[in-house]
């Protein structure tokens, strides 16, 4: 036999072995299995996202950030795949008005079997001109259904410059907490709370429960600023009031922490204690510039606590679209306080949150 001929025999065997391997149970090769979805993630979550936040009903998460002239949600069922979720546009501004310019920090809230939106805006380029206000849909998705406004919620003893409102319910009764203003030539920011009757409204007048003083909230100071106040619950129960602290213009802007004693009134000053350091702060090498002014959330198993952050990747940024939202997971110290840690590293995979 020639090379030629053992050439052609070979390939004769190898095409009738082909064949056989096509035909009765078992033979035919199986496909591969597709390999496993990453467990992971990266931050940002998104390019931009100014002021975020996010809540969860049910199995669903809604997310929104600060766009300036509208406010839009985000729905998803996993936080870590925000980039590729809907978003829809729920409210514009209008063209003039108290409410036209300069639309920051709104905050989703269910509150009486209604969804409420809290926002800041103003009537022009002057930041004096800024308050707070509300719009209320009764739609199961407030993605849907038709937003009512409900106007300025406002203490009209005191009505100054006021921003960032969020809503801690506590012992069956709702409070506003927001940064406002001493009088209409006091420039430094500080927070303050009033009960609420409803809740577009104040009722009475507020209480001061926190004033920027320590150093590491002066950072570009004039003016000296505590802003985002943003409530937190620990797993035994505890009340911790989380704000933003210094100028959001420099690389600084830290997150200070509130603790109400146990049992203590809300609205009493000396009933909270601040803590001495920053809680949250910058971290240069993982490309966390002034970070805060932040939210909480539970992983979809709710096993898991999780900070939802704005940070600018580079020095200098300052109170921009460069800012862009971030999550990490967080622990609980041993004396019931939560420990943050370090913002993480941009760019850098992640595990996903329980049950994602």
């Amino acid at each position: 036999m020639t090379i030629a001929d053992l050439r052609k025999s070979t390939l004769l065997y190898l095409f009738i072995s082909l064949l056989a391997c096509g035909k009765g149970s078992g033979g035919v090769t199986p496909t591969p299995e597709p390999p496993p979805a990453a467990n992971t993630f990266t931050n940002p979550l998104l390019p931009s996202g100014p002021d975020p936040w996010i809540i969860k009903k049910g199995d669903t998460y809604y997310y929104t950030h600060t766009q300036g002239n509208k406010i839009s949600l985000w729905k998803t069922a996993k936080v870590s795949d925000l980039r590729n979720a809907p978003v829809q546009t729920v409210w514009t501004a209008p063209g003039t008005g108290p409410n036209s310019q300069n639309v920051w920090a709104p905050e989703l809230h269910f509150l009486n079997n209604k969804w409420y939106l809290y926002y800041t805006a103003g009537a022009s380029a002057d930041l004096a001109t800024q308050r707070t206000f509300v719009l209320e849909n009764g739609n199961e998705d407030p993605r849907t259904g038709t937003w009512t406004d409900k106007g300025k919620i406002v203490d009209t003893l005191n009505d100054f410059f006021a921003i960032d409102g969020t809503v801690l319910s506590l012992n069956n009764k709702n409070y506003f907490i927001w940064s406002g203003q001493a009088s209409a030539i006091d420039r430094n920011q500080r927070l303050y709370i009033a009960v609420m009757s409803d809740p577009w409204t104040i009722s009475g007048s507020r209480s001061l429960i926190s004033s920027p003083e320590l150093t590491w909230e002066m950072n570009g100071a004039p003016p000296a600023v505590n802003e985002g106040p943003e409530i937190l619950r620990s797993p035994a129960g505890k009340t911790f009031l989380v704000y933003s602290a210094s100028g959001c213009w420099t690389d600084d802007y830290a997150l200070g922490m509130l603790t109400l004693k146990d049992g203590g009134d809300p609205m009493v000053a000396t009933d909270w204690t601040k803590s001495p350091q920053p809680v949250f702060t910058k971290n240069s090498t993982n490309g966390a510039y002034g970070p805060g002014h932040n939210s909480f959330f539970k992983s979809v198993d709710g096993t898991e606590d999780w900070i939802l952050y704005h940070a600018n990747p580079s020095t200098g940024q300052g109170c921009g679209d460069n800012r862009n939202p971030r999550i990490q997971k967080f622990a609980w110290k041993s004396d019931g306080t939560p420990d943050f840690g370090q913002p993480v590293k941009i760019n850098t995979a992640i595990t996903k949150p329980a049950g994602e």
